[in-house]
């Protein structure tokens, strides 16, 4: 059972706690849409200052929506357009200060102005990414990047 606890201590002892948390939610559980979900779930409780947090889920041609939380949301992005798109593609973290200043952006939120996508991979390939926008330019740091690459690859692990 999931409980709701202050999370307490330096921001890296923070993401530790959320990391626990997300490996007790998806132990044992087999289903990825499942753990998707209750991973968007948790990251939109602890992350401070996001509008927008959620999956887009590859299928074999372009990214599609997957579990979220936020307003809805655009439903597929093709390849190599936007953040989502280009990160996808590149297979490769992007952190965008600035969304405006992106080509090609994809403006699913207009509240939306900075934002970080990292790839999702199951064996290797291309699985989906997830895409997490904040009102706040410039809103995702070096030590978010790393958090937030440690929470993708531990998801991997259940896919």
């Amino acid at each position: 059972m999931f409980q709701n606890i202050p999370y307490e201590g330096t921001r890296s002892e923070q993401f530790a706690q959320v990391l626990d948390q997300l490996k007790a939610l998806i132990h044992d559980e087999p289903n990825a849409m499942a753990n998707l979900a209750n991973a968007s779930a948790l990251l939109n409780h602890f992350l401070q200052e996001i509008n927008w947090v959620g999956f887009y889920l590859y299928d074999g041609k372009e990214l599609v929506l997957g579990p979220f939380q936020g307003l809805p949301a655009c439903i597929r992005i093709p390849m190599g357009r936007g953040v989502c798109g280009t990160a996808a593609a590149e297979l490769s973290t992007l952190v965008v200060e600035d969304v405006h200043a992106f080509p090609g952006h994809i403006a699913c939120d207009a509240a939306s102005n900075s934002e970080i996508v990292i790839p999702l991979l199951k064996d290797g390939q291309l699985y989906g990414v997830l895409d997490i926008d904040s009102p706040i330019k410039n809103r995702f740091d070096q030590e978010d990047r790393e958090f937030l690459e440690r929470f993708v690859q531990i998801l991997e692990g259940q896919l």
